[in-house]
């Protein structure tokens, strides 16, 4: 039961960041883009595995191992965590700069005054 609903939140992730990506607006696209690398950590985390039971919590190791997730997933979704926050955070700054220098965020004006 818990796959499918995995499943449906991740669909409408998906299906939200690709409707904000085909808006007008540069933040909205910028938003979209956001959501949909985070949809795709989240379905990364979905794939490695969920346990019932805290490792620590887990009896000190008498189970070696036995409902344990795998760290490996956990550490790379984190590591693109940080760098989506980063490269979004420098996508932002680059779409105030757009509005500086052209007054809009419109992509079909943007276009039209290039």
């Amino acid at each position: 039961m818990t796959q499918f609903v995995l499943a449906g939140v991740l669909g409408v992730l998906f299906a939200l960041g690709t409707f904000l990506v085909l808006r007008r607006d540069v933040v909205r696209v910028v938003w979209g883009v956001t959501i949909i690398s985070q949809s795709a950590n989240v379905y990364l985390v979905t794939m490695g595995g969920l346990s019932g039971s805290v490792p620590i919590l887990g009896g000190h190791g008498g189970g070696h191992g036995a409902g344990v997730t795998d760290p490996l997933v956990q550490a790379l979704v984190l590591t693109a965590i940080v760098i989506g926050f980063g490269t979004t955070a420098f996508a932002l700054v680059l779409t105030y700069r757009v509005y500086e220098e052209h007054g809009t965020i419109d992509l079909l004006e943007l276009g039209e005054k290039a």
